[in-house]
């Protein structure tokens, strides 16, 4: 709901701030004190169009910002919006900033994030639904109609699964499709994958066989080296003059003497034993690898085909990690020449699951269908109940159920259509010409769906136009009903409207040093009673003052009548 209005700089709202309460908030006050620019500043946080002379004159910008308290049932919905547009998401609240450059230009904030009118307006959509003379949104738009007959007939978990059934029907679809494709391109695949194939497993590869083959080609083309390295290593450890054991012997047996003088020596003695020991084993292992290492231009042949045969089929293939990428290449391939040269079976399958997809989502629209020409009966039901109370019972509303496509959305198409007299065509709500004819509808529907329809807070302007008596005082109560649900903030002249608000607001207009400037100050006590005595006679006359009092104390007893047949168990069942 709004929790906190204010408008700056705003045509004659120098600087107004409300404090806006749950339940129906009235505004009510002399014709041109600045109603309507509130409602038109509600309008804007909605993403509504700014005028460009709308900036007070003698400034550069009007500023309108409200503080949005986010009921738990939207919450997640309003965090979708707030997610992909990229705006910060403070859980229960939203704060909206709308600034207006003279001139036409402006900026919109979110959360303190810069956005965009359009983003503001998706968002907008479910804070805020505004009905009047001259605008109106939400319930007309035969977009949404679909939306909001399943939320009247409590038939979302049914429209989700038609969506989730859709989806299947949409992935078999394409199944089908992969399958069904040029037979001669299907063929030339066939033909490059086993070209690719036949070279693949022609080549025998084996995993880490590049790198062993890397290390032999460099053993392989350093035999000369190599060996001389072990020869002369044996020869300085071994076989040489001085060579490393005859002197490693000689300490040990300088060692081995002092042993009879000092036992202590012991561990040394034993250490140059093992010494003498490790040096003949080294000294083997080098003759024995010497003598091994031949030349073998052959195999040094060899491993260089087989290496650069390695390297050009990476490079074929696009390898980034090599020779384990081409094997997994290989694989990819025999998987897929698999299902193209089984593809008659495939296709059938896919004819099959495609067929058991169909039949399953239109199962579903079925259910769906008929779930929503009874919820269409209902609703048109209740509107006409409303509509009488609210002198149009000529009117009918209609909920038209036609069959469609097949969609995500079952198949039906939904709109809501009126007929405004007996004998008159149907026509849709958008083309209704008379504005407080469309809006007493918008209430009748609104009242019907206050715990449907997914908006945080209506907004009715001037609903009163045309109605007068005992139609305005049913507008009252029904008005009331709707701000069970959900906050309404409510335009009115008629006392009988006014007299069922839970606050009221009066808005006029002054003379400040020489400007005209708009004030709000809400209303309670004495000073909301001589309001509706105004409203009622034009002064606040002892005779107007009862009369607004009989008006309080009859809302009062209304809205008890409703709160205890609320609470009574015959009204529950």
């Amino acid at each position: 709901m709004l929790k906190h209005l204010r408008a700056t700089n705003f045509a004659i709202l120098s600087d107004v701030e409300i404090e806006l309460g749950p339940g129906m908030n009235a505004l009510t006050g002399e014709t041109g004190a600045g109603k309507s620019l509130i409602v038109e500043a509600v309008n804007l946080l909605r993403g509504g169009r700014a005028s460009a002379d709308i900036p007070r004159t003698g400034t550069d910008e009007a500023v309108v910002e409200a503080t949005v308290e986010v009921p738990d049932d939207l919450r997640a919905r309003v965090a979708s919006v707030l997610e992909g547009a990229g705006l910060p998401n403070e859980g229960s609240e939203v704060f909206i900033r709308r600034v207006i450059a003279r001139g036409g230009r402006g900026r919109c904030y979110v959360n303190g994030a810069l956005t965009t009118a359009a983003r503001l307006g998706e968002l907008g959509a479910l804070l805020v639904d505004l009905s009047g003379q001259h605008q109106h949104q939400g319930l007309v738009d035969p977009a949404r109609h679909l939306e909001i007959l399943d939320l009247f007939g409590s038939s979302v978990g049914e429209a989700t699964a038609m969506q989730a059934a859709w989806e299947v029907l949409r992935e078999t679809d394409e199944a089908v499709r992969a399958l069904s494709g040029d037979a001669r391109e299907r063929d030339a695949r066939i033909d490059y994958l086993e070209f690719q194939l036949e070279e693949l497993d022609g080549a025998n590869l084996a995993t880490g066989e590049d790198a062993s083959l890397e290390l032999e080609r460099v053993r392989l083309a350093s035999v000369d080296l190599l060996q001389s390295a072990a020869r002369l290593a044996e020869v300085k450890l071994y076989s040489g003059d001085s060579a490393a054991r005859d002197l490693v012997a000689s300490a040990h047996r300088e060692i081995e003497r002092g042993l009879r003088t000092d036992p202590t020596l012991e561990p040394i003695a034993r250490q140059l034993a093992e010494i003498e020991s490790l040096l003949d084993d080294a000294s083997d292992q080098l003759r024995a690898y010497a003598d091994k290492l031949e030349g073998d231009p052959e195999r040094l042949s060899w491993v260089d085909e087989r290496i650069a045969l390695i390297r050009r089929l990476v490079r074929k293939h696009g390898a980034a990690n090599g020779l384990a990428e081409v094997i997994a290449k290989a694989t990819e391939l025999r998987t897929e020449l698999t299902q193209l040269t089984s593809h008659d079976v495939s296709l059938v399958e896919a004819h099959a699951a495609r067929a058991a997809a169909e039949a399953a989502a239109r199962s579903v629209a079925t259910g769906l269908t008929k779930l929503r020409t009874k919820s269409a009966k209902r609703l048109e039901k209740e509107v006409g109940a409303s509509l009488a109370e609210l002198g149009m019972a000529a009117a009918k509303l209609f909920v038209v159920v036609e069959p469609r496509a097949l969609g995500p959305t079952g198949a039906d198409r939904i709109e809501l259509v009126l007929a405004s007299n007996k004998g008159e065509d149907q026509r849709p709500l958008a083309k209704i010409a008379s504005g407080g004819e469309l809006s007493r509808i918008m209430l009748a529907l609104k009242l019907a769906l206050r715990s449907a329809d997914e908006v945080a807070t209506y907004v009715f302007d001037e609903v009163d136009a045309g109605i007068g008596g005992a139609t305005a005082q049913v507008v009252g109560v029904q008005i009331r009903a709707v701000a069970d649900h959900r906050q309404v903030l409510c335009v009115t002249h008629l006392p009988q409207i006014a007299a069922y608000a839970d606050h009221h607001f009066h808005v006029e207009k002054a003379e400040i040093e020489g400007r005209t400037e708009t004030h709000v100050r809400r209303l309670s006590g004495t000073a909301r009673k001589d309001e509706l005595a105004r409203m009622l006679g034009g002064h606040a006359t002892s005779k107007a003052r009862a009369h607004a009092a009989e008006l309080l104390a009859e809302a009062a007893r209304t809205e008890t009548t409703v709160v205890a047949t609320k609470k009574s168990p015959r009204a529950r069942a």
